[in-house]
């Protein structure tokens, strides 16, 4: 046996030493999964699905601007997504002008329509109600059809060629599509259509399997040709309302002719010196605005760190759980509904609830009165976004919807009962950005399929005190875009029913409050709470004291594993010096990718 001289030996040693103080860790390091964390210096964007996230990319090398990049991920999204989005589903987007330094905002949430039954509750089990009753009128194509008229620069049949491609040609199935597929073989194969799409020789498609949806094709190519009423009028709407009602649904021709999408301004609050936009109702934003300002009322922002600080976490827990209660409550169509998203978006609410989130953890919270803060002066930074929700106060037949319904809202146990959505955020090489969430409800929506689509299920939102006739349903997507001055600092979202506005807020705390690296703040773990139980559900890597204090002030831990559910967050972040960092949750099938 040979052996290394000693002053070899040193030598060796004294290299190793020095390589490795000056390792540092690149991209790859803190990213080890494709697209899950990409730097550039153009135009970036991050999405649900790495095709669709190619489609976005391709549009900005044509010369399209964000608003085309997101017009076009969102129709391929339409596509390689379609357990979770899709022509039958609908959504909401904000985007942000550079040049002109304001944003515009827009909502197209399915919708219910003029036939009095609408406003009537269906009764009996969930299981036995008719699968169409739970769809609206969808608004995903007038939706993607106005942010290209409003804000984009080149033609429909260039933002749609990606997507049409997609459906003719095909894509390769993923796991998790697979998977969701599976988990939904009741509701798929109640449709003989759908059953030959996604299943060969009796089973469903399964990874690396190609699929390819000719009949999706024609009708995307039938919207590229005639725009808004090659969807809404003529031989697709016809056939969507026949198939509807044959399901039980409510749906008609003339509802689908009536559908329109609602210009809005977004909600804006002030936070750290920055100027946050999200979506107003029926929308989430209002809850991601008061979660962020309770952060920042109850000290939280300024306790240094999370995954490792047992007082930041069950801090966090209070002001999830705050927040979430008001979002009960303070929700539905503002169109018909006095809603004071203003009021529970402001600094002035936040110090008030400030004491409920810091309060010792008990059974239930409750919804605050937000009315006294509706009409709050709105600060500086907000002067270009005065949002005025309330059609009319409260009245003694706005039944309250206290934290027992609230809890009474989470999904049933099971993919296949489970609401999912898709996000997608496009920052582009002149600094417009986009920030757009859109869903067909529970995977697959309501199970109808027509024109090689699924109709959603967002009419299973309504509730007592929301339910009517043509009004939007409620939602708690919640796209949202923060800026430092004129410039985007981070555009961000989430999929995933009520893990939307927690997991937004974890991310945006992490990257902004504690200043971590987007990567590692995306893929870190996190908790999910509900204002009516004591139960917080935690994803492991959070230290082993974190999990104690939630004990020891009164919380029940629930072991959950990093997955589908528990909010999937696309987002990009740009740095002071101009760089672009996309970010993809490793819990989807997302990526990001740079022009």
């Amino acid at each position: 046996m040979t052996r290394t001289p000693a002053a070899l030996r040193m030598v060796l040693s004294t290299v190793l030493v020095v390589a490795c103080s000056r390792w540092t860790p690149t991209a790859a390091d803190l990213s080890p999964a494709d697209g899950k964390r990409v730097e550039g210096d153009r135009g970036m964007v991050a999405s649900s699905h790495p095709d669709a996230s190619a489609a976005g990319i391709e549009i900005l090398r044509a010369g399209g601007n964000a608003a085309d990049a997101a017009v076009a991920i969102g129709f391929a999204l339409s596509v390689t997504d379609i357990s979770q989005t899709g022509l039958g589903g609908g959504g909401a987007l904000t985007f942000y002008d550079a040049r002109a330094g304001k944003a515009g905002h827009l909502s197209f949430y399915p919708r219910t329509g003029r036939d009095p039954a609408w406003a009537v509750a269906d009764t009996g089990p969930v299981a036995s109600r008719p699968a169409g009753r739970a769809a609206g009128v969808p608004g995903m194509v007038a939706g993607l059809l106005e942010t290209q008229r409003r804000f984009g620069r080149l033609t429909r049949a260039q933002v749609m060629a990606p997507a049409i491609r997609l459906a003719r040609d095909g894509f390769v199935v993923s796991p998790l599509l697979s998977r969701t597929i599976a988990a939904s073989r009741a509701r798929l194969e109640a449709d003989t259509a759908a059953q030959a799409t996604f299943f060969h020789d009796g089973a469903p498609l399964g990874p690396g399997d190609r699929l390819v949806q000719p009949r999706l094709a024609a009708t995307l190519e039938r919207i590229a040709q005639d725009g808004a009423d090659g969807f809404y009028k003529g031989g697709v709407a016809a056939r969507l309302a026949q198939d509807v009602r044959s399901r039980g649904g409510l749906i008609t021709t003339d509802d689908m002719a009536r559908y329109t999408v609602a210009a809005m301004i977004p909600l804006c609050a002030e936070w750290r010196g920055l100027t946050v936009l999200s979506a107003p109702p029926p929308m989430g934003g209002s809850a991601v605005l008061e979660m962020l300002q309770l952060a920042e009322a109850s000290g939280l922002t300024r306790l240094g760190g999370y995954t490792d600080r047992p007082a930041a976490v069950t801090a966090m827990a209070g002001v999830l759980r705050t927040a979430q209660a008001d979002a009960g409550r303070w929700r539905g169509d503002p169109f018909t509904l006095g809603v004071p998203a203003r009021g529970v978006s402001s600094a002035s609410y936040a110090i008030e609830r400030a004491r409920e989130a810091t309060a010792p953890a008990r059974d239930s919270v409750t919804f605050g009165d937000a009315w006294a803060h509706d009409a709050s002066a709105l600060p500086a930074r907000c002067a270009v976004y005065p949002y005025a929700s309330a059609v009319r106060p409260p009245t003694a037949t706005d039944t309250p919807k206290g934290p027992d319904a609230v809890a009474a809202e989470r999904p049933a146990t099971g993919d296949e009962n489970t609401s999912f959505t898709s996000h997608l955020s496009v920052v582009d090489a002149e600094g417009n950005a986009v920030s757009a969430t859109t869903t067909v409800g529970v995977l697959f929506g309501s199970g109808v399929y027509s024109g090689g689509f699924f109709l959603n299920s967002s009419a299973a939102n309504f509730d007592a005190r929301t339910r009517g006739t043509e009004r939007y349903s409620n939602s708690t997507m919640a796209p949202t875009m923060i800026l430092d001055g004129p410039d985007v600092r981070l555009v961000i979202g989430a999929a995933g029913s009520q893990y939307i506005q927690p997991a937004i807020t974890q991310v945006t705390v992490r990257i902004l409050a504690y200043g971590e690296d987007p990567g590692r703040a995306i893929t870190a773990p996190r908790i999910q709470t509900s204002p009516g139980r004591l139960e917080v559900e935690v994803e492991p890597g959070f230290s082993t004291d974190v999990y104690a204090a939630l004990v020891a002030a009164g919380y029940r831990p629930v072991s959950r594993i990093a997955d589908i559910t528990f909010g999937g967050v696309h987002g990009v972040y740009v740095r002071p010096d101009g760089k672009r960092i996309g970010i993809a949750d490793p819990r989807r099938d997302g990526v990001a990718r740079r022009q």
